[in-house]
């Protein structure tokens, strides 16, 4: 993951748009790559915009838009028991339809 994508702990906290964003950088890096296939952990996903772990982390809004970003053949890897947490790892099938 590109460090552009990281934003200033005290500034900002991500919100759906920012993970979405970055979320879209991960497949689109592991397409260039020529891979067909990547898992990517909501933690993962966190750590690379900052504020995780962390107090005022904003797990469950990355979950939801790891969730929705979802298409045929991708799928659940890991869910944790509650279906929101740090755990949360999806397989995204490459490349993209778009």
């Amino acid at each position: 993951m590109r460090r552009g994508y990281r934003l200033r702990y005290k500034e900002l906290m991500p919100d759906a748009e920012d993970f979405r964003q970055a979320l879209a950088g991960f497949l689109a890096e592991a397409e260039r790559d020529g891979r067909t296939q990547v898992e990517v952990s909501a933690a993962q996903l966190h750590r690379a915009l900052g504020g995780f772990p962390g107090v005022n982390h904003r797990i469950p809004i990355c979950c939801s838009v790891m969730r929705t970003s979802m298409r045929d053949g991708d799928s659940i890897v890991i869910s944790p028991a509650a279906g929101i947490g740090p755990a949360l790892t999806v397989r995204f099938v490459l490349p993209r339809a778009k």
